[in-house]
């Protein structure tokens, strides 16, 4: 390898960021999180039923392929050496997302059932009939794993494929079925798939699961008997930073890939919350809050998830975190301009909003596929409250936004009730926070300063940063970026704040049991 003096770049260090609604892979410099070049493509979605999302696998594998292309053919043009220049590789991904393949030829045995699909909600039923006493106690798992029993999380989608894919239980049966979400898949074949590539996973994606011991960090004999789901189709768990292969896909041929985080703890890291009491929201397609509570776990009494943070490491102790996350953010604009044509584009959101003066008091609940936290109910269904005769588009897509709003007021609520130190300041990212309109009314709705960095693609830097550590080459807690944000501060009385509030919770109250109570 070159010397460092020979490098035009320096060290430079990749991250795989695959996301539900695109794939994109960034080469950054070491220690400075400045973006050196990238590229980014849209992955698609497929709607097979009402309530089912799926992608396919072989698509994400190949988006991510291009992406990598692309960007080293950009590396190049600048001058850049894609063999002595990168250092190493890391992977942040959709979390939930559930993978099953053949160890044998590579091929996926069924569709990815990407984590905001809903059919397996008769699987959670019949699971509840299954807990001891009849309870039908969603939390009856909790102090094992950290979540309560839902259809967002991977251990009931597998138990879906092994119920209803004949080819899943067939290759269950021969020994040759693998699992693993979204990053497992794109390790296991970016270090060789079928001829020797890692099946691993890490701490912050096992963690959702539900086959994880929140505590031991090892998967639970008692939670696999519970789904009933064999172990040894399961990914090895390991550590969020260290080397776990040598990439084989030619371009990156021999470089490490030594960093792995589920998209939303890789954006906790991305946002340096690095010690406990610090917490970030990512505005996507979800939206989704994470409040660092350092080596302690804490077990929310107020609909919150225990989840891992990270671990820096083998050796090193694991960091967990409180998770209140929203299903429906992004997605929202996308129904208003898919299914009902309220918009163009996701983008012209901010303008329409600004052509009403206020909400009209519309108050708009998107629970297009249930409620997730702190409510946690599943036949919720979306509403939108308040309207006359004086309603018009602009207040509709204002209540659409302002909803993403609440919805992070509603946790960051629990999350002060369950650990009993007020948050200070809100750190935010994602696609969403380019909407400045958006960023401001989340000041106000919840009375704190919002600080989005100018770069508000941390989940990628996240992954950098813990695969840099990992090779010697990111000192993580040297980097600093909350010096170049942008802070929204509120500018309503805590009066207007609280009485908003109040009208959207019997907003939210109007949402509950659609699904199962018959008019």
């Amino acid at each position: 390898m070159a010397s460092g003096a020979a490098k035009k770049f320096g060290d430079l260090v990749g991250s795989i960021d695959e996301g539900t609604s695109s794939a994109r892979f960034l080469l950054f410099r070491a220690e400075t999180a400045e973006v050196v070049c990238f590229h980014q493509k849209e992955l698609r979605q497929s709607y097979p039923q009402e309530g089912w999302v799926e992608q396919d696998p072989n698509e994400i594998l190949a988006v991510v392929h291009e992406c990598i292309e692309r960007t080293l053919e950009k590396l190049v043009e600048l001058g850049g050496n894609p063999s002595t220049d990168i250092v190493a590789v890391g992977v942040t991904n959709q979390r939930e997302t559930t993978i099953v393949w053949d160890r044998t030829t590579g091929e996926p045995l069924y569709n990815a059932i990407v984590w905001l699909d809903m059919r397996t909600s008769s699987t959670v039923e019949q699971l509840l009939e299954t807990v001891p006493n009849k309870t039908k106690n969603k939390n009856y798992l909790k102090p094992l794993c950290g979540l309560p029993l839902s259809p967002y999380f991977s251990a009931v989608k597998l138990r879906w494929l092994i119920d209803n894919v004949p080819k899943v239980k067939a290759a269950i049966r021969n020994g040759n079925c693998l699992f693993g979400t979204v990053d497992t898949w794109l390790i296991w074949n970016l270090t060789g798939g079928s001829e020797g590539g890692v099946h691993v996973t890490d701490v912050s994606n096992a963690s959702r699961t539900m086959l994880m011991n929140i505590e031991t960090l090892q998967y639970d004999k008692t939670l696999g008997k519970f789904f009933d789901v064999p172990l040894e189709i399961l990914p090895e768990i390991r550590s969020s930073s260290e080397v776990y292969g040598l990439i084989k896909f030619k371009p990156l041929q021999g470089i490490p890939l030594s960093g792995c985080l589920g998209d939303q703890q890789s954006a906790l890291v991305g946002q340096e919350c690095l010690t406990r009491g610090r917490a970030k929201a990512t505005y996507g397609t979800g939206c989704f809050l994470l409040y660092n509570t350092g080596t302690a776990m804490i077990d929310s009494s107020h609909g919150l998830i225990t989840t891992v943070a990270y671990q820096m490491g083998p050796d090193a102790q694991p960091v967990y975190a409180l998770e209140g996350s929203v299903a429906v953010a992004g997605a929202a604009l996308g129904w208003l301009r898919d299914n009902v044509n309220l918009l163009a584009s996701a983008s012209e959101s901010e303008v329409l909003a600004h052509t009403v003066e206020n909400n009209g008091d519309v108050y708009f609940v998107p629970a297009f596929s249930g409620l997730y936290a702190p409510y946690w109910n599943q036949d919720a269904r979306g509403v939108i409250c308040g309207i006359t005769e004086d309603t018009q588009r602009g207040h509709i897509v204002r209540a659409a936004l302002e909803a993403i709003c609440f919805q992070v007021r509603d946790i960051l609520d629990a999350m002060n009730n369950d650990c009993g130190t007020p948050l200070q300041k809100l750190k935010v990212d994602g696609g969403m926070t380019v909407n400045a309109s958006m960023m401001q009314w989340q000041a106000d709705l919840i009375g704190l300063d919002v600080l989005k960095p100018t770069f508000v693609e941390t989940t990628a830097l996240g992954a950098a940063m813990v695969a840099g550590r990992a090779v010697g080459k990111w000192d993580i807690e040297n980097v600093s970026i909350e010096s170049s944000c942008t802070a929204f501060k509120p500018q309503i009385s805590e009066d207007e704040r609280d009485m908003r509030y109040s009208k959207w919770k019997m907003a939210i109250e109007r949402s509950f049991g659609w699904e199962n109570n018959a008019l």
